[in-house]
């Protein structure tokens, strides 16, 4: 089973910012396999909304933590336990300021680089050893303000084609990922 995690903030306020890109990921991936009768279902005891699922024969199992950014170790330590998934079973959805906007990169491990999350997430598991999917933000107009709440920001007109893309080449790095590995995700999004 693997567990495909996206990041962001619960509420409708948050919807449709910059942090929210893991959210939205999972969300677009759902709604591929909408077929399968499955809904999205929230677990307190998880701490998350879920939608169980199979692809290509594989279990998974799709996330979104209700903890906020901040505390999203939290959720992925208790359904790592739960279903007794591997660390490098693990799918991490996340947007990247140090990224260009809309460049995605496929990668196990390595440091949080200042992302509230996955530090969170390194923390609660005690290791960076899962995969990434990160998701550039960096502005177009090539400064941010406050990194904080540069985030929390919805993207600009100018910007929502190229996230709308981005989105849909996500949910295709994943397809790849757990179609043909992690060396093929990685050749293709790197």
């Amino acid at each position: 089973m693997k567990l495909i995690v996206g990041l962001g903030n619960p509420g409708e306020k948050y919807a449709q910012v910059r942090h929210n890109l893991g959210f939205r990921v999972v969300d677009e991936l759902a709604e591929s396999v909408k077929g399968q009768g499955e809904s999205w279902k929230k677990e307190d005891k998880f701490k998350s909304e879920i939608l169980n699922f199979t692809l290509n024969a594989s279990p998974l199992t799709l996330v979104k933590p209700q903890t906020y950014m901040n505390n999203s170790g939290m959720a992925v330590r208790q359904l790592a336990d739960y279903f007794k998934i591997a660390t490098e079973d693990i799918i991490i959805i996340h947007d990247e300021m140090d990224l260009p906007l809309g460049k995605i990169k496929v990668r196990l491990g390595g440091a949080a680089a200042g992302h509230h999350g996955v530090e969170s997430i390194i923390k609660t598991l005690g290791t960076d050893q899962f995969i990434r999917v990160r998701l550039g933000v960096e502005p177009l107009e090539g400064f941010i303000r406050q990194p904080e709440k540069f985030v929390l920001e919805q993207f600009i007109p100018k910007e929502k084609p190229k996230v709308k893309h981005m989105i849909k080449q996500a949910v295709k790095a994943l397809e790849i990922l757990l179609e043909k590995g992690l060396d093929s995700a990685q050749n293709q999004y790197n």
